[in-house]
């Protein structure tokens, strides 16, 4: 789970849910949070997938469970490379 405003991460539960919920209790905004997976030990531009339930929210104006929005793939992509080094 990725914060796009404040360049955060939350990994390894069970449930990209868990980790939403972790991340509002310390004061994300919900527009602001995508879920993706992570595949580490794939190269830097396979290693993310953009896939989630948490992610489908058509009043965002999202509509899969994907992240539709080029520019905010490119925000999850610079956050995963900053923290995430690999």
């Amino acid at each position: 789970m990725v914060d796009i405003e404040k360049g955060i991460m939350a990994l390894d539960a069970e449930l990209h849910a868990d980790q939403e919920a972790l991340l509002l209790e310390q004061g994300s905004a919900q527009e602001n949070l995508w879920g993706i997976n992570i595949y580490p030990d794939l190269p830097n531009e396979q290693r993310i997938e953009f896939d989630s339930m948490i992610n489908l929210r058509p009043s965002f104006g999202n509509c899969s469970r994907g992240v539709d929005s080029p520019g905010i793939q490119k925000k999850i992509i610079e956050i995963v490379n900053k923290l995430i080094k690999g």
